[in-house]
């Protein structure tokens, strides 16, 4: 199609138009009509829909696509890619009262083509990629983009936007772009850590598996309607899938998901609602950093909910060699990776504003049965690179030929809902002692609210070595009660450290904090 057929073609879109009707099969003949009936509705396209496509993919050899990146989307750096931008005359949701799309262009590290379309009325329409439909900055493009060659390229992904954060103002609030990942903001946050469809060996010897949404259908909402439905198909050499995200954008970013796999061969490795984020130090982590900042990471930890009601925090770290760590569960009542730091002075970086990063939070719907909430650390030596990911993996595998659903809601806010009366970890500290160059100093500062008047019991322990000079104290001025204790780790390499208030029978009164201590 030529340029100015498609720029055409593209505006009528915008405008209500219709590119392609519903496939064949969606479509029912004139002799199976009854006597004296028009001609049928077409059947509307709905999730099933998306998850017949994916069986069906799944039955195929997976070849992975690749995009011949030609003419000016060809070899771009960073600055040059940023300078290709979307029309938003052209944005296909035109007209809408609360929502707007940007397709975004291939080039750099987007290589990988993704269909786009439009479902209007139960109707798919097709958004074919077409350079006529992007804006090329001239201090990137003096000489003007060379648009003679396309190539065969498709969209790299597309971002969401709606009116957030100021009135009259659309700001984006969610961007699927690049293999099975996308990102998600609440009002008065800044994107940070990453959810993606699928983690497949995630942390293996073997080598990690990136599947990728190779498919969307952007569902356009009624008037006044505030949720947007996408759904995706995803496809990788182990497995096709089918998803359906209905995103609703405030205060709270909500994203109710339902994935239905469809294995290619039998899979015991594979993440479900994982999690993606960055963490280089913290004055609870901080080995050889040489930083003008206290902290530097977009999460400072993993919270979790069992199925049994106890509340577990266990904090990030990067350490020296990979570490893979396992929270066994059953029917889990939420997990996610958090930002409890809010404040400027934990960061002192004007730049990167990591106090406004995103806590993500993952709450199952139905019975998830046995599993691990599984969270992966990996060594890192700048803020420039993921670092983190956490999920849950179900122990029964993903057996070729059957289809396996999961339903969860994914939360994007400053903070997760919490609905357990119990003080949190507000942060930790930890350093060398003054005493034995061998010995570890750990300060943890839980709220004070529920220990105003009587001082709570507590609980320390290590799976190795041995805890020292525990003592608790009040620290009203700051509203914050802290445990203090050292460790001696003796000979041994590794320890897993725990700590939680109590009651004088036992009963929790804090959740229980969790670290890792290697030598």
């Amino acid at each position: 199609m030529k340029r100015r057929q498609f720029l055409n073609a593209a505006t009528a879109l915008a405008a209500g138009g219709s590119l392609m009707a519903v496939p064949a099969q969606a479509q029912t003949s004139a002799d199976e009509q009854p006597a004296g009936f028009g001609p049928p509705a077409p059947a509307p396209f709905d999730f099933e829909q998306v998850a017949a496509l994916a069986a069906e993919r799944s039955t195929r050899v997976y070849v992975q696509p690749i995009s011949e990146l030609v003419g000016s989307f060809a070899d771009l750096d960073y600055d040059r890619y940023r300078g290709i931008r979307f029309r938003r005359d052209l944005d296909p949701l035109a007209g809408q009262d609360l929502f707007g799309v940007d397709l975004l262009s291939p080039g750099s590290i987007f290589y990988e083509p993704v269909q786009i379309n439009l479902v209007r009325d139960g109707i798919t329409r097709p958004i074919p990629f077409d350079p006529a439909m992007l804006e090329f900055d001239p201090a990137q493009f003096p000489d003007g983009p060379d648009l003679e060659t396309i190539g065969n390229m498709g969209w790299s992904g597309f971002r969401m936007r709606t009116f957030l954060n100021r009135p009259g103002i659309m700001d984006e609030f969610v961007v699927f772009q690049g293999a099975s990942y996308f990102r998600a903001v609440a009002r008065g946050t800044l994107y940070g850590l990453s959810a993606r469809g699928l983690a497949i060996k995630t942390g293996s010897p073997d080598g990690e598996e990136f599947p990728l949404f190779t498919d969307f259908w952007i569902v356009e909402p009624e008037p006044g309607q505030t949720t947007v439905r996408i759904y995706a198909i995803l496809d990788s050499r182990s497995v096709a899938a089918a998803f359906q995200f209905d995103i609703s954008p405030g205060a709270v970013t909500m994203v109710r998901t339902h994935v239905a796999l469809f294995p290619r061969t039998d899979l015991r490795e594979t993440g479900i609602a994982p999690l993606t984020s960055m963490f280089w130090f913290s004055p609870a982590s901080r080995r050889e950093v040489d930083d003008y900042r206290p902290a530097c990471h977009d999460n400072d930890g993993l919270q979790m909910q069992t199925g049994a009601g106890e509340a577990l925090w266990r904090g990030l770290m990067a350490p020296r060699k990979i570490q893979i760590s396992s929270f066994t569960d059953r029917n889990p009542q939420g997990f996610g990776l958090v930002q409890r730091a809010r404040d400027f002075e934990s960061f002192q970086d004007a730049e990167a504003m990591y106090h406004l990063r995103p806590s993500a939070w993952i709450q199952p719907e139905g019975d998830w049965g046995e599993g691990e909430v599984r969270l992966i650390e990996i060594p890192v030596e700048n803020e420039f690179n993921d670092n983190i990911v956490s999920y849950w993996l179900p122990e029964e595998p993903l057996v070729r030929g059957e289809r396996r659903d999961f339903r969860y809601r994914m939360s994007f806010a400053a903070l997760p809902p919490s609905e357990l009366p119990l003080a949190k970890v507000r942060q930790v500290r930890s350093g060398r002692s003054i005493n034995v160059e061998t010995t570890r100093s750990y300060v943890i500062d839980f709220d004070l609210g529920l220990f105003r008047e009587t001082l709570p019991n507590y609980q320390v322990s290590a799976s190795e070595g041995r805890i020292v000079h525990a003592y608790i104290k009040l620290l009203p001025e700051q509203n914050a009660l802290r445990l203090a204790f050292e460790f001696e780790p003796g000979r041994v390499v590794l320890s897993e450290l725990r700590a939680v208030l109590t009651d004088p029978d036992g009963l929790a009164l804090s959740e229980t904090w969790l670290t890792r201590w290697t030598a």
